[in-house]
């Protein structure tokens, strides 16, 4: 099964069922990129132009996961905005997170630890219970990057409230095929390489009021500034009042590719992409008599005879699993060829 019309937007790749790694961009991104890199070689671009792109894919993103574009900042790396909020936390706060959570959403944490800040790493299934019991704030991505194990984010999001912590949420591995709603956290955190097959260096986060009230703009730059083009030389401090006060400097190139990259998927939809992926994902588990799981990410434990390097298809080793990724430009041909593969190679708990 090929999404309607997919093969107009992304060249098919057979075998790559590995965007938990990284996404592959479609036709019109790598278009979009390359016309701006040829026009940066030639000396005949606009950089002004280019900065346009980083506005355009803010509003985009803040669709995709239903806020206020007023509210995202943008930036270059989850852990670099993570670290934002968690240099801000005051001494003795309480941080809660899952003990297999991906580094980028752990180690800032870890490091405010320095500052008196202290880390409650939880396994997953105890994090509602230890949050309900006191914290200042919960940290979890959305969907496991290990495991692919999808958080229920409506009950994270009442217990926290019943204690009153934020809620911070690495959306890394699920927005652009995991229907997402930034609205309802304080923080929702996304590095654009994966699932929305943007360039690396795209990064966004979503702020709630009362966590950008508490944040400090420690790396505000011209971009930062209310009136962009006004931001260049001198005093006073002159910040924008909305989220782009936390922004960095985009990397221009980076950002012509997330704009791109944001309105295939918008034109595609969410929540189509989220039953194409998790039929694929709920298919193959079928085909190797397990559980389906509804997520796009499957992680499963392979015999240690077979030869990591003669998998027929592309995927990744993670947390001591195979980590197999569907997304909007595979279909059941490469569905049939990991089952094939897989057929008796699985190791059952």
């Amino acid at each position: 099964m090929r999404m309607t019309s997919i093969d107009l937007l992304w060249k098919p790749v057979e075998g790559y069922i590995d965007t938990a790694s990284y996404g592959l961009p479609s036709i019109g991104t790598m278009q979009a990129v390359e016309q701006a890199l040829s026009e940066w070689q030639s000396g005949l671009g606009v950089w002004e132009q280019w900065s346009t792109s980083t506005e355009s894919a803010r509003a985009s993103f803040a669709k995709l996961v239903n806020t206020e574009s007023s509210s995202v900042t943008i930036g270059a790396a989850s852990s670099q905005l993570i670290g934002m909020i968690a240099s801000s936390l005051p001494r003795k706060a309480v941080v809660v997170v899952p003990d297999i959570e991906f580094t980028s959403n752990l180690f800032p944490w870890m490091v405010a630890e320095d500052h008196g800040v202290v880390v409650r790493a939880v396994p997953l299934e105890y994090l509602n219970e230890t949050v309900a019991q006191g914290c200042d704030l919960v940290a979890t991505s959305a969907v496991q990057s290990a495991t692919g194990e999808v958080v229920e984010l409506t009950s994270l999001r009442n217990a926290a409230e019943s204690v009153g912590a934020l809620t911070v949420v690495d959306a890394t591995q699920a927005a652009g095929w995991y229907p997402i709603d930034a609205s309802q956290h304080d923080a929702v955190v996304c590095s654009g390489y994966k699932w929305l097959c943007s360039p690396r260096g795209v990064a966004y986060m979503t702020l709630s009021e009362r966590l950008a009230a508490m944040l400090e703009p420690s790396a505000a730059g011209w971009y930062a500034g209310e009136v962009i083009k006004d931001s260049y030389y001198g005093p006073p401090l002159r910040l924008a009042k909305d989220g782009r006060r936390f922004d960095i400097s985009p990397a221009w190139f980076s950002w012509v590719g997330g704009a791109a990259a944001n309105n295939d998927l918008l034109t595609i939809g969410i929540e189509e992409i989220y039953r194409h992926n998790v039929y694929l994902a709920n298919r193959l588990l079928v085909e190797l008599d397990m559980q389906p799981t509804d997520s796009a990410i499957v992680s499963l434990k392979i015999n240690s005879s077979v030869d990591p390097a003669k998998v027929p298809f592309r995927a990744s080793l993670r947390g001591g699993g195979l980590r197999i990724s569907f997304h909007i430009y595979n279909d059941e041909n490469d569905l049939d060829r990991a089952a094939s593969f897989l057929k008796g190679s699985i190791v059952r708990s």
